[in-house]
């Protein structure tokens, strides 16, 4: 059955900003049904100019960006509440891909009717602003880990953030949460190699602050791990729910 907005499971976290009962009712106008996928299936590809936008229900994805050469950049993971396919719907096709992790549920929405975002509710069209200034600031931080931080550094950013967004979520129990992400993923994102990586993990878990193996994230020590990481532990600021 299809998820009316009224009763989004995703309204409930904390996460998220409340809506208005106006603003449900025009995402309700504004959805044109669900896709339920299996994991491994793309959601978006690069270079597509996808009919449909979607946000995230459920499950987890993963963005990526595919170079002549064959090599991969992943761009970052997609989390529940994500709202994709806003680049295909700005600038006409995707400069990157989206593809299913896990099982997932999205909301579709049909790109047709985006811009009655900016011509009769401005308040949603600032919303989608809001979450593009989001993900840029986002980019920017991992531009900067990218150039600027140690391997070490690197993987305790990048565990942390995930670890934030997780228990924002309601996915992490007694410092634990499902990630079904690998090592390879990791690397790509953060532009080291599967070896490095792998020892570098290695590095974390002797110190007793990660543990990550059999699609499950263990951390043990956040606040430590933050400190490494060059970065803060603390709430995420609420985000708009499109």
């Amino acid at each position: 059955m299809v998820t009316k907005c009224k009763n989004c499971p995703l309204r409930q976290k904390d996460l998220f900003i409340a809506l208005s009962s106006d603003e449900v009712d025009f995402m309700q106008k504004f959805k044109a049904g669900e896709l339920t996928i299996d994991p491994g299936t793309p959601i978006l590809m690069e270079g597509s100019n996808a009919p449909q936008l979607f946000t995230v229900l459920s499950g987890l994805g993963i963005r990526d960006k595919t170079l002549e050469n064959g090599e991969r950049q992943v761009i970052s993971f997609v989390f529940p509440g994500e709202f994709i396919g806003l680049q295909a719907g700005l600038l006409g096709k995707m400069g990157h891909s989206v593809e299913a992790r896990t099982r997932m549920r999205l909301c579709v929405f049909d790109r047709s009717e985006f811009w009655n975002f900016f011509r009769s509710h401005p308040s949603r069209a600032f919303d989608i602003t809001w979450l593009a200034a989001i993900e840029e600031h986002f980019l920017g931080e991992t531009v900067a880990t990218l150039g600027q931080r140690t391997a070490t550094q690197s993987l305790a950013w990048a565990l942390i953030k995930v670890y934030q967004r997780g228990l924002a979520l309601g996915m992490v129990e007694n410092n634990q949460m499902d990630l079904p992400y690998t090592q390879r993923d990791l690397a790509d994102a953060l532009g080291l190699s599967l070896v490095h990586t792998n020892k570098t993990l290695a590095k974390l878990r002797e110190a007793q602050l990660v543990s990550w193996g059999n699609g499950t994230l263990h951390i043990m020590q956040p606040d430590e791990l933050a400190e490494i990481g060059m970065t803060s532990y603390n709430n995420l600021r609420p985000r708009p729910l499109m």
